[in-house]
């Protein structure tokens, strides 16, 4: 299964069942984080169970933490967009995953440097099927989802390969299910931007939502809220 693929299989999962991943699956996720790595962030795996504050995760036992260095603006959309993608590597695994933003920060399970901190975490293991409330929560996000004219700002008719992206990131995940992100076509040039950016989670949910575009569209984007996207090789 590519990432393209695992984009359409993928759900947010809050229940889990209560075992840690196997020593080849934790291999694989870590092959991921290894190849993902990025300056001044980074992603590890921990056999963790973070708490949230609202409750509704249960039997998490491996959660894989994103951490983010002071001074760097980009970070945090970065660790969304790589995030992402090892999201949708594990996926394709058969695993589950949700991020989670909401938790004790003071509870990190791993040293942090000096000027690091923990930005949120994903939580990632084996799921059975959804059912009851789990289940009902997921009716309740489909019905919540942007339309493509709702995702997009165009002044004239936009190449397929646009379209098929923001159709991809129409069902990228992001906080309280905001979708926040807007990709414009316009004279020719591609740009994704959050209205009212400040920085926070919608830089996570900008980075994911990029992920999702730039892997459907193929292409790789310039960082930043109102970045550029460059049409050429898978992203």
């Amino acid at each position: 299964m590519t990432l393209l693929e695992a984009i359409d299989v993928r759900v947010s999962r809050r229940t889990y069942k209560p075992e840690p991943l196997t020593e080849s699956d934790a291999w694989k996720i870590q092959a991921a984080l290894d190849e993902y790595a990025q300056p001044r962030m980074r992603m590890a795996l921990a056999e963790a169970n973070l708490k949230a504050s609202y409750g509704l995760f249960s039997g998490v036992r491996n959660s894989i933490l994103l951490l983010a260095r002071d001074g760097d603006p980009t970070a945090k959309e970065r660790l969304g967009y790589f995030g992402e993608l090892v999201v949708l590597r594990a996926a394709a695994m058969g695993l589950g995953t949700c991020w989670m933003g909401m938790y004790d920060k003071s509870a990190c399970p791993v040293a942090l440097a000096e000027d690091e901190y923990l930005v949120l975490a994903i939580n990632v293991g084996y799921v059975e099927a959804p059912r009851g409330k789990e289940k009902l929560l997921h009716g309740v996000v489909k019905r919540k989802t942007k339309s493509v004219e709702q995702l997009s700002v165009t002044d004239s008719a936009p190449p397929d390969w646009f379209v098929a992206g923001v159709r991809a990131a129409q069902k990228a995940p992001s906080a309280v299910n905001r979708q926040p992100v807007t990709f414009a076509y316009q004279n020719g040039a591609v740009t994704a931007a959050v209205k009212g950016y400040d920085g926070s989670y919608e830089a996570i949910d900008l980075g994911i939502a990029k992920a999702h575009f730039a892997l459907a569209a193929g292409g790789t984007w310039e960082w930043g809220n109102g970045g550029a996207f460059t049409k050429g090789a898978q992203g």
